[in-house]
């Protein structure tokens, strides 16, 4: 929309079917490739616009705002009982922090938010008591704005909402108070809501502003008639897909324990599992109290009214991740904002951080794997590609080419730098198709090769290279990118072990020739 590009529209961002907020977009990405463009127009910089600025600029931002969660977790640790420096340490030596939070994730806006959130719900007073509770506009403001980047936003929410909330019923003992702090975050949060929807509403129906301003009097009401009509709240429509458990079943259903016993492993290691075992004492001791005979001598356990330890992190930690089980899709880095409580967690001053060696090899496999070897021949790919359309020879000369990607994730297409109305570059995205329709389509494209002037590539993982050599064609150049792992099509331990292990760890790009 802003550099005038050819992109690929997910289903979420049409018209027709609008579940994402277009508003954390634009104020994130969308203000990096103004900032470029800018300098294209301004002669500042006369080449700014192309796949490595278009990659690395919003991945640049985003990891300036990770430090949020740097500055969090110093603010949080002492509050919490943490040691702020053992806290850092974990955080910033996490691979879930070196790579998930430095990428232009939904996610990573969510955990951000987050830590925001739990650093105003959790106040303290210089003389180390909790202090009164002032933050009620903009806690309305965050839990909005999170609600509207995703509505898991409220999973994550629930448990620092509630906890403000007991602080706020203990320190209160005025109601006119009590209802004056609830009516700024329902205000604020109504108000907040009102300019995402605006904003979602305007883009997704294309109503231009210049209307208010050609129109007369009744014809702005008919606009404003047909705004309200047209209006886009996309939270409640991204609620109303996911809560199909048939549209879920489109992206993929897991188990619905995934999330506790392999995505948390996945993400922070030996920080789950001792987080789930700290987790069941916890539990034992409190269902060991709540026995009648306790109840009546010692009273009900407070988990939220004055509990500022171990036991209401672990609530800020297993409550979203319990929520976020009920949905039968469970990705990984739907748990990356849990990373806030489980570091504060696990450094506190009684929890000394054992297993160092296990942490330090763990994160180091963990950035290995998925910041550098999964699926990463795409990216380098896409780099050379646009440096191959947009060659002095290609400029010259006008050449139409078809791109044809197999077995890769879905290739961005903004990274190809090509304008709306350049009509030479196709792009065929085969996702995972199998080899006969593979085959099929490749036959296809071969039999349609008339033009001097055209080139057909196929971009294929190492992995699945030979069922191309099935297909009955043949390849004029061959372009090997690595490293590229594919956990889709993962590479067999016998011919890793031999010479071809490169291979089968690369992404091939494969020019079709003429005279096949």
């Amino acid at each position: 929309d802003i550099l005038n590009l050819q992109v690929y529209y997910p289903w979420e961002f049409l018209s027709s079917s609008p579940c994402r907020t277009v508003v954390f977009p634009l104020m994130t990405s969308g203000v990096t490739y103004w900032v470029i463009k800018s300098l294209q127009q301004l002669d500042i910089c006369s080449s700014c616009i192309n796949s490595y600025t278009l990659l690395v600029s919003p991945r640049l931002l985003f990891t300036i705002f990770s430090f949020i969660l740097d500055y969090s977790v110093y603010r949080l640790a002492p509050f919490w009982g943490a040691d702020p420096w053992k806290a850092l340490v974990l955080l910033a030596g996490s691979y879930v922090t070196l790579v998930f939070y430095t990428r232009t994730f939904t996610n990573t806006l969510e955990g951000l938010l987050f830590a925001l959130l739990m650093v105003l719900v959790s106040s303290k007073k210089s003389s180390g008591s909790s202090a009164e509770p002032t933050s009620s506009s903009l806690i309305g403001v965050i839990t909005t704005a999170g609600f509207f980047n995703r509505p898991t936003f409220l999973a994550f929410a629930l448990m620092p909402l509630l906890y403000w909330a007991s602080l706020i019923v203990d320190s209160q003992k005025s109601i006119k108070t009590l209802i004056n702090h609830f009516l700024k975050l329902i205000l604020c949060a109504c108000f907040t809501a009102i300019v995402f929807i605006t904003a979602d509403t305007f883009y997704f129906t294309s109503v231009s502003l210049d209307n208010f301003y050609s129109t007369n009097k009744s014809s702005l009401i008919d606009v404003i008639a047909q705004l309200h009509e047209k209006m886009v709240v996309t939270p409640f429509n991204f609620l109303s897909y996911n809560l199909n458990p048939h549209n879920l079943a489109l992206h993929g259903s897991h188990p619905r324990v995934t999330h506790f016993t392999v995505n948390g492993v996945m993400l922070f290691g030996i920080l789950h599992i001792l987080a789930i075992g700290a987790g069941f004492k916890m539990l034992k001791k409190y269902v060991h109290q709540l026995m009648p005979v306790r109840w009546c001598y010692r009273g009900p356990p407070g988990l939220l009214m004055h509990s500022e330890g171990s036991p209401t992190l672990l609530l800020f930690y297993f409550v979203p991740l319990a929520f976020l089980s009920l949905f039968s899709h469970q990705e990984p880095r739907f748990l990356i904002p849990l990373i806030l409580p489980l570091v504060l967690f696990s450094s506190s001053p009684n929890r000394a951080v054992k297993w160092k060696l296990l942490l330090v090899l763990f994160n180091l496999l963990g950035a290995l794997l998925f910041g550098c070897l999964h699926q990463g021949g795409l990216i380098p790919c896409l780099f050379h590609l646009e440096q191959l359309i947009h060659s002095p020879a290609s400029s010259s000369y006008p050449r139409h080419y078809t791109l044809l990607f197999a077995h890769t994730y879905m290739p961005p297409r903004s990274l190809l730098n090509i304008k709306k109305t350049d009509m030479h570059v196709e792009v065929i995205d085969m996702a995972g198709s199998g080899e006969e329709t593979l085959c099929q389509t490749v036959e296809e494209q071969a039999s349609n090769f008339t033009c001097s002037d055209c080139h057909i590539f196929i971009i294929i993982p190492g992995t699945v290279r030979a069922t191309i050599t099935k297909c009955g064609v043949s390849f004029r150049n061959e372009t090997l990118i690595f490293p590229h792992l594919s956990m889709e099509d993962p590479p067999r331990i016998p011919v890793l072990s031999s010479g071809n292990w490169r291979s089968q760890l690369g992404l091939y790009i494969l020019e079709l020739n003429r005279d096949h």
